[in-house]
């Protein structure tokens, strides 16, 4: 911080009062001469939202971050925070921070008018320059601009019609920093032409005072599109008066959704010793994501938030957790049943259109996950349909081994329950016992070390169920993979009668 302590200091130290969208274009521009960065753990950005709002910080604009849930809005607007300078002096004492040789407050023009250049100030930090405001329908005028305050008038002994028995709202409050309104369009009407002067004009009006603050304030809002619900949109002229509107978007490819994902999951230490994630985990929920925002069943309108696949890694992992706290292997990988306990973090994260609310949460979440199963399978292996169908002697004929020949046959006449909670011993063994299966990995994933090749084991198998080669139903606490045939039974039973005839047979 710096040591000086009044405005004689102040002057003689050759500081000079700018602006805050001054400060924003010459650190940004800093930071662009150096190579820097404007945000760090923002990813997909690069070419589309980031030059956008770098050219609106280098205009002076005020902005609108305009996108649907979960596409950083928030977490842009706080990096903004970084660009400004690191301390700046303020009059003591002031509410609103008053620049300490362009003072705007009564408060502070009394003050130095008494003190002249004896006039104490204090430094204060960025990160207290930045003030953020969620809109909801009961904010008033009061909150954001200010209003009489007759406690304050009764200890000060003071009229009404005193400018200083002013309650400052948190605009005011925010002279000299960025403030924020997340949510733009859930503010009322009436409350969003109280913002109008204050775009335009950089002032403030408080109850009929004769008062003008020209406040110094980065504005930033952000906004879901105005057809997102019916909770309100902004108005046409509050529109007009922001400078920049700045369209967000999801990632454009897995690579990036994943790479937002693993950045973003929070596990403990403990987790990352016991639970291996695989790639190809990571890229089955990023890809869970994708299915949901094409969805019929998911309205688009209110989009899928990253944090959907965020929440669902952390379920998949600590599913996987649980199951090596109660086997006591110590360390396991993260397997493709584990996905299925992922219900929970998806149902809360997708707005369903009718037919989806038809369906049920729970059954739209394991749509979508087999879904994923599915579209990744078919570019990780040849589909199974096609290849069943060039098995067949075309008219010369020839025909092509079909690569799932030995797997599909193997189940015509056996069936495979694997229990949720088998250790990895177990769960080798029993995908092993299925001829063809380890070499058909193999042989078209050879990199694979060997816990993901049991993995990709059990990957085929859902792969092939998805398309309808074999058979899959869910039991309490299992999967069963069996011929097409056994799974309309399978489905027909009793689950009581299913826990007993795996506990019978004793397979996994």
């Amino acid at each position: 911080m710096n040591p000086i302590k009044d405005i004689g200091e102040l002057k003689k130290s050759g500081y000079t009062p700018r602006s805050v969208k001054e400060e924003l274009r010459a650190n940004l521009i800093a930071r662009i001469q150096t190579g820097q960065p404007l945000f760090e753990g923002i990813h997909g950005y690069e070419h589309t939202v980031i030059p956008a709002l770098e050219r609106a910080i280098l205009a002076g604009h005020s902005i609108n971050l305009l996108g649907l849930r979960g596409q950083a809005k928030t977490r842009m607007a706080r990096s903004l925070v970084g660009l400004l300078d690191e301390w700046i002096p303020v009059v003591e004492g002031s509410e609103i921070n008053d620049d300490p040789l362009a003072p705007i407050s009564r408060f502070a023009k009394d003050l130095i008018a008494k003190n002249g250049d004896r006039t104490p100030i204090t430094w204060l930090h960025r990160d207290q320059r930045y003030t953020e405001k969620l809109a909801t329908p009961d904010t008033t005028v009061a909150d954001l601009i200010g209003d009489s305050d007759p406690i304050k008038a009764a200890n000060l002994k003071l009229d009404y019609s005193d400018e200083r028995v002013i309650h400052f709202g948190l605009i005011p409050r925010s002279h000299r920093g960025i403030f924020v309104i997340n949510e733009l369009p859930d503010l009322q009407p009436r409350i969003q032409v109280a913002l109008f002067n204050i775009l335009q004009e950089g002032d403030v009006q408080i109850r009929g005072f004769k008062l003008r603050l020209p406040l110094d304030i980065q504005f930033v809002f952000t906004a879901n599109p105005e057809d997102y619900t019916n909770r309100g949109a902004i108005i046409t002229p509050l529109k007009d008066r922001i400078q920049s509107q700045i369209l967000t978007h999801y990632p454009a490819t897995i690579e990036l959704g994943m790479k937002i994902t693993a950045q973003e999951v929070r596990s403990s230490s403990d987790q990352l010793k016991r639970v291996q994630v695989p790639e190809l985990i990571r890229v089955l929920i990023e890809r869970i994501a994708l299915e949901a925002r094409a969805s019929e069943f998911v309205d688009p309108k209110s989009g899928v938030s990253a944090r959907l696949t965020i929440s669902a890694l952390e379920s998949v992992i600590s599913a996987a957790e649980l199951r090596v706290l109660r086997s006591k292997d110590g360390r396991t990988t993260v397997r493709i049943g584990d996905l299925f306990s992922i219900s929970p973090a998806i149902n809360g994260k997708i707005e369903l259109v009718y037919e989806g609310e038809q369906e049920g949460p729970e059954k739209v979440a394991q749509h979508l996950l087999s879904l994923s199963i599915k579209n990744v399978f078919l570019g990780l292996f040849p589909d199974p349909e096609k290849a069943k169908k060039q098995a067949k002697p075309d008219a010369k004929g020839r025909n092509t081994p079909d690569p799932y020949a030995s797997i599909v046959d193997h189940f015509e006449s056996n069936q495979l329950d694997l229990l949720n909670e088998i250790s990895d011993k177990q769960y080798r063994s029993a995908l092993d016992a299925v001829p063809g299966l380890h070499e058909l990995v193999s042989s078209k994933h050879a990199y694979l070390d060997p816990a993901e090749v049991t993995l990709w084991m059990e990957f085929v198998l859902y792969g092939l169920a998805e398309k309808s080669r074999i058979g899959r139903s869910t039991l309490a606490g299992a999967t069963r993979f069996t011929d097409m045939l056994g799974t309309v039974f399978s489905e027909s039973d009793d689950d009581e009668d299913e826990d007993d005839e795996v506990e019978e047979r004793g397979r996994f």
